[in-house]
């Protein structure tokens, strides 16, 4: 019933009606009102002063006054028109039912006006001893009256309606920016998301790769060092040229994270060449294929060819068979870029420690630019099958998971 407001709110509302209300007793023309008219003026003062905090409570206590007027006769009084007041808050403040029902007061309280107007000009015409008015001119008083109360019940209704509605559309508008501005922080953190697991991916790429060499040299130079002490300078050599070129590529992503600009290591087609020296120095026989022109690939598909070759040789050296031929295909065509890479697995069936990242990093990387991957065993081989487009797509990761054959494989 009632609704909430601040005190000041109400306050002020008491104030206004208690103004007005003592405005009304000590004007009037006929002097000091009578206990009838105080008990109205004090009524719809009443109703005034409620008139936002309980709209429907206001309502009724105005009918209540009217009730009052229409039963004791007093006459019409311009303190009625604070009605008008109450209406309007039924229609802007006011519940469903409580504004349905200032609309049906309005309109069925101006059909009571008229018809009380009618009756008490013909009690007045019968108290002075003069002739009834004729049938046309108490149509015109009867029509006029109502005309009049409807103007000034009903039009503050539809003033309310027209504030609810305004009120409606503001609280939409606002609720929209809100939504906006949810959607605009949602739509950065999946970016920040997005950018973490990407320089996720690099991490445990140069980790992953960086590490597997110095493992391998590091165990043939330590074989090497008595029977051949030029082979071991040549191992360790390797091993500081690699974690050298690690721990820059480390720098640069912790810079990335450091700072919104930081740049990240970014490989591109011409670093193949290093990439498979690198592997071959730690004896992985790797024989490369290329076909077609990859000028004009966009660093972000370079950097995924480049990223996808690096984790799939390193996948080979550590689990494949040792000695077996590593095969890498590139395939440069117009509208899409293909890379195979297909080694022997290992007899015994053993497989080198893994964190299961490896080929999930890869065909989050394909799937990024727009392509596909499969991976798995074909025969005595693993093979690892990537079509990219030329030109990367914008799409966000998929939350979509690896193939069954990605599953089954992950330890790589």
């Amino acid at each position: 019933m009632f609704r909430p407001m601040l005190r000041a709110q109400i306050a002020t509302d008491v104030v206004v009606a208690a103004v007005i209300g003592a405005f009304f007793l000590v004007t009037r023309s006929d002097g000091w009102p009578d206990a009838v008219s105080t008990l109205v003026i004090v009524g719809l003062s009443s109703a005034l002063a409620l008139r936002r905090l309980a709209p429907g409570l206001a309502l009724a206590v105005a009918w209540a006054v009217a009730v009052l007027q229409l039963v004791t006769w007093q006459p019409p009084d311009p303190l009625n028109a604070l009605i008008g007041g109450v209406t309007y808050t039924t229609s802007a403040y006011g519940s469903r039912r409580v504004r349905l029902a200032g609309l049906v007061s309005a309109i069925s309280g101006s059909f009571i006006a008229a018809g009380y107007t009618a009756l008490q000009d013909l009690r007045t015409l019968e108290d002075s001893g003069r002739d009834a008015r004729l049938p046309g001119q108490e149509l015109q008083l009867v029509l006029g009256v109502f005309a009049a109360v409807l103007l000034v019940l009903l039009l503050p209704w539809l003033a309310g309606l027209v504030r609810r509605a305004r009120q409606a559309a503001s609280m939409s508008r606002e609720a929209l920016l809100l939504a906006e501005r949810d959607a605009a922080r949602a739509d950065r953190a999946v970016a920040v998301e997005q950018e973490r697991v990407r320089i996720a991916r690099d991490m445990h790429d140069i980790v992953a790769h960086s590490l597997a060499v110095v493992i391998a040299q590091a165990d043939g130079a330590r074989y090497a060092l008595k029977a051949d002490p030029a082979i071991a300078d040549q191992a360790l050599s390797t091993i500081s040229s690699t974690a050298r070129s690690a721990l820059g590529d480390v720098r640069e992503l912790l810079g990335a994270l450091r700072h919104e600009q930081g740049t990240a290591p970014t490989p591109a087609i011409d670093d193949l060449d290093q990439l498979v020296t690198s592997m071959r120095d730690v004896g992985l026989d790797v024989r490369v294929d290329r076909e077609g022109d990859p000028a004009g690939l966009p660093t972000t598909t370079q950097l995924a060819v480049y990223r996808i070759i690096q984790e799939s040789l390193t996948n080979a050296w550590k689990h494949g068979e040792p000695g077996a031929p590593v095969h890498a295909a590139l395939t440069y065509r117009p509208d899409t870029v293909e890379i195979t890479v297909v080694n022997r697995r290992a007899q015994d069936g053993a497989s080198g420690p893994g964190t299961g990242h490896g080929l999930v990093g890869m065909r989050e990387r394909a799937v990024m630019t727009g392509g596909s991957m499969t991976a798995g065993p074909r025969g005595d081989d693993f093979t690892v099958a990537v079509r990219m487009p030329t030109v990367p797509a914008s799409g966000q990761v998929p939350r979509g998971r690896i193939t069954p054959t990605e599953q089954e494989h992950t330890r790589r």
